[in-house]
Order: C-alpha cells, then structure tokens, then sequence
C-alpha cells in the first residue's frame, strides 16, 4: 500500500502523492492569485459606487453575457472569422520573413539591396497604412488578411536577420574546421542557432495579428471580434461588450502559450545543453 502511495521524482526520491498534489495545486494558486484579485475587484468596485456599474458593469454580468454568448453560439461564429483572418496572415507573414530574413543575414549582397526599403517599411506604422490597404483592396476579406500579413512579417524578419547575424563566430569556425561547405554550415549551425531569435519574432507577431486584426475589423467588416466589440459598444451593450474583450484576450493566450509550446519542441537542444 505504501508503494502504491508514493511517486517517484526525476531524482529517485520518493514523495507521498498528496504532496506532489499540494504543490502543484500551491503553484497553481500563486500564479493565478492576481486574477483572482482583479476578478475581486472588478465586481465589488461597481457594487460599491467606485465606478459607474452603467459603463463598468460587475464581472458576473459580463461572465453571464460571455455564456450566453458562446450557448447561441453568436461569439463562435465572430472568433472563428477573426481566428481564421489572423491565422491566414500570421502564417502568410511566416513563410515569406523567415526564408528572406534567412537569406539578408546570411548574404552581404541581399542585406546591402534590401536594408534601405527594410528600413522604410518597418518604421512605418501598420494602422497608419489601414487606409491604403482598403482603398486597394477593399474592404473585404484580402485587406484584413493583408494588414495582419504586413504587421507581421516585419517582426518576423528583423529577428531572423539578427538571429543569423549574431550566432556564435567560433561555432561557425568549428564547423569549417570540420570540413563542412556553406550549406552545411547554414543547415547544422546557422539555423539551429537562429530558431530561439526567431521565435521572439514569431511570438511579437502572434500579438501584432490579433492586435491590427481588431483594429481593421472595427474600420469594416460584417463580422469577427472587432466588429463585434464595435457593435456592441454602438448598440449599448456594454456586458457584451466586455465579453468580446475578454474573448480577445483569451485568444491571445492560447497563441502564446501554443507558440511557447512549438518553441521548446523546436530548440529542445538548447535545453538539453544547458543542462
């Protein structure tokens, strides 16, 4: 019966199961009091006529209209347009920074050609552009999926190139001293040490595409989460208005812990290093 009671850790020490679960359930608390506490204090402020609960209303209201929301299935169907824009111009942005970024940090003579129109469009503000990007290509689908393909693919890129640029000159030296040729060295040693840089930018991207992505929505568009918070805001419809927010800000969660968790798989041989 002990045994059966007991778990073994990494480290052949045998902990008592009801304390690896007071632990875990310790940790979990710790990282979420936070929440907890701005929850707390979002729905005693309206209750106590520190805000007005007509603009701020308590956060049973809104968790009430986010169920509603999701039991008509009405949030589903604005998070999977919004999800689905995002998702196509965030993966368009991947395909086309990395491979470039790859290329400019890697050769002199593309660095040389393309840094100055680099430089022009990076510094240039992506919302100030929404204006450009409808009057070409409407207000449609192509533009929103273009904005957040724009928006993304700048952090991308400049991550890429400095991730090529800074690896290590004696791991580059090493793999000459072996006998690699230049495209073995850009496989087994530049690109690997790349992948953590990259992931920076992949990361700061999946925020920049929910962030314009909403923005653009707000401008036009007929549905998706921008649109939504929008309406509702125009319609009076404040919890549901909060819903919508919460909604966003959950999205972004799962695209960074998503992108955190293909980062590891990635670079595992970073980790396996350091230890």
């Amino acid at each position: 019966m002990e045994r059966s009671s007991q778990i073994v850790t990494s480290n052949n020490l045998k902990l008592p199961a009801n304390r690896i679960s007071f632990k875990w359930i310790h940790a979990s608390f710790k990282k979420s009091i936070v929440i907890i506490v701005l929850i707390a204090l979002w729905e005693c402020a309206p209750r106590l006529g520190l805000v007005d609960a007509v603009f701020f209303p308590p956060f049973h209201e809104v968790a009430n209209a986010l169920y509603h929301l999701i039991a008509s299935g009405e949030l589903w169907n604005h998070f999977s347009a919004s999800i689905g824009r995002s998702l196509l111009g965030f993966g368009l942005a991947i395909l086309i920074a990395i491979p470039l970024g790859l290329l400019i940090g890697w050769y002199p003579l593309v660095s040389d050609l393309l840094n100055p129109i680099l430089e022009i469009f990076r510094n240039t503000a992506t919302l100030a552009l929404l204006p450009v990007f409808i009057l070409l290509l409407g207000i449609g689908e192509v533009s929103k999926v273009a904005i957040v393909l724009f928006a993304c693919t700048f952090p991308i890129l400049v991550n890429t190139i400095n991730g090529v640029k800074t690896v290590d000159p004696l791991l580059i030296k090493s793999g000459r001293t072996l006998g690699l040729n230049q495209f073995n060295i850009f496989r087994r040693v530049i690109l690997p040490a790349s992948i953590p840089t990259i992931f920076t930018g992949i990361r700061l991207s999946g925020s920049a595409s929910i962030l314009v992505l909403i923005a653009a929505e707000m401008v036009g568009a007929k549905e998706g989460l921008g649109f939504f918070i929008n309406s509702a805001q125009m319609n009076f419809q404040i919890p549901q208005m909060y819903a919508g927010i919460i909604t966003i800000s959950i999205l972004g969660l799962i695209i960074n812990y998503g992108l955190v968790s293909i980062e590891k798989r990635f670079s595992s041989w970073k980790s396996n290093v350091n230890g």
